[in-house]
């Protein structure tokens, strides 16, 4: 038995503001609770929802659990706009023009707003960065508007630091500071700006609060199970790609052009800037331990699309050389369907040669699935499994290079297949014919050109 999750909200928000002895009337507390659940548990969200935020709480500190609480009420891009909850909250301090957003000038008395733009380093007027900070900045003005009743500034500020400190993905400047330090400056020069009395004892422990929490936004990066890291990445994969939610219908090219766009930003993220340290937190051994993991899960991921792409783009070739893009099901076959078990096309795929040198831990988790279900794909890629075996990890990755030149339009579709293994090729041919009734005649046709 579990409990709704309205009321896991509810538990979460009151146990925090009690620890930090908020006097706090249980309808207020109902009131929190429903807008940061409307906010994040609609639309096409399937990462940023309550999960992740539930996972994130566990052993926090108060004001650890009310900035997760908040930390992405507000996904300004994937939501198509302001949580409706937050609307009017927003608007009174942001300007939306031509689908930029800034800062309106901050009024003498507006606490909230000089705290929230000194935390962050914004200024009235500027426009706020889509991928430096917008969202997390955004929300923690919700934050801090809706806490502000009941909060001391001490408070509120530790708050909005914890939540600045999960923007992603930030490496040192060319003044040799991490972001750590960086938001350690900004913590002393708005409380002294605000007359909010900080010691550096004070300012480092906001620090280490928000570093402990920012590394568990990201801690599946430092998963041991590599299929575990998978399927967060899938999630995020299906999240910012919209039409992948429409299952049975996305094209061929939709699938293959989410993939290339993930394997590109993880191939080209740096691992150290993943996960951090503030002075000794975390210590010395768990650091490393993150940022080690952290490598090896991006390597593998990275490893893991590169071989999903090159089989995607097998079919995309025979798509285009057969009458044009299509939804991947007419080719491969649906995930599932209401009339029983859909015919798929590794139903009717010989058993590859199994000679090539392959990576046994990415064959495992090809075969035996992601770890967390997909709505809009297969956890599970028997195809791509097949493709993998036959070319070999090496065979893969030349032909991920070919393939990319497919996808440039510098190599025709033909030529990409004439490149490849023309056993696979035409076992791949044959099982599409199979699935695809439309194209049985034109691919049968391809199979003696090749």
């Amino acid at each position: 038995m579990t409990i709704a999750t309205i009321n896991r909200f509810i538990t979460l928000l009151s146990g925090a503001l009690e620890g930090l002895s908020a006097r706090v009337p249980i309808t207020e507390i109902e009131r929190l609770a429903m807008l940061i659940h409307q906010s994040m548990d609609q639309g096409r969200r399937t990462y940023h929802v309550s999960t992740h935020v539930f996972d994130m709480c566990a052993g926090m500190n108060p004001r650890q659990v009310l900035a997760t609480l908040f930390h992405d009420v507000v996904y300004y891009q994937l939501d198509g706009g302001f949580p409706a909850q937050a609307h009017r909250l927003l608007m009174h301090s942001i300007r939306v023009e031509q689908q930029t957003l800034m800062i309106r000038a901050i009024g003498e008395d507006d606490t909230g707003l000089a705290l929230c733009a000194g935390v962050f380093g914004f200024r009235p007027g500027e426009i706020l960065p889509l991928y430096g900070g917008m969202n997390e900045f955004l929300s923690a003005l919700v934050a801090i508007r809706l806490l502000e009743p009941h909060l001391p500034p001490r408070e509120l500020l530790a708050i909005a630091a914890c939540i600045e400190a999960t923007v992603p993905f930030r490496g040192v400047t060319v003044d040799g500071s991490g972001p750590y330090e960086r938001l350690a400056a900004r913590l002393e020069k708005v409380g002294y700006a605000l007359n909010i009395t900080l010691t550096q004892t004070d300012i480092d422990g906001m620090v280490a609060d928000a570093v402990i929490m920012a590394n568990q936004d990201v801690a599946s990066f430092a998963e041991p199970d590599p299929g575990t890291f998978l399927s967060t990445t899938w999630l995020l994969i299906e999240e910012s790609n919209a039409p992948l939610s429409a299952v049975g219908i996305y094209s061929i090219q939709d699938y293959r052009g989410a993939l290339v766009r993930m394997e590109k930003f993880l191939s080209t993220l740096n691992p150290d800037h993943v996960f951090h340290q503030y002075q000794a937190t975390p210590g010395a051994d768990e650091f490393l331990a993150l940022r080690t993991g952290a490598q090896k899960n991006l390597a593998f991921a990275t490893h893991y699309l590169g071989a999903k792409i090159v089989s995607i783009s097998v079919i995309e070739a025979l798509a285009l050389m057969t009458g044009g893009n299509c939804p991947v099901s007419m080719l491969l076959g649906d995930i599932r369907s209401a009339y029983g078990n859909p015919d798929r096309v590794e139903d009717f795929l010989p058993p590859p040669p199994g000679t090539a040198t392959v990576n046994e831990q990415l064959v495992s988790v090809m075969e035996r699935g992601r770890s967390k279900d997909s709505s809009n794909d297969l956890t599970v890629s028997p195809l791509t499994a097949f493709v993998y075996r036959y070319l070999g990890h090496d065979g893969t990755l030349r032909a991920l290079s070919m393939a990319k030149q497919m996808f440039a339009g510098d190599l025709t579709a033909q030529d990409f297949l004439r490149s490849l293994d023309q056993n696979m090729v035409r076992a791949l041919i044959r099982a599409c014919a199979r699935i695809a009734l439309s194209r049985e005649t034109p691919l049968l046709a391809l199979e003696k050109t090749l």
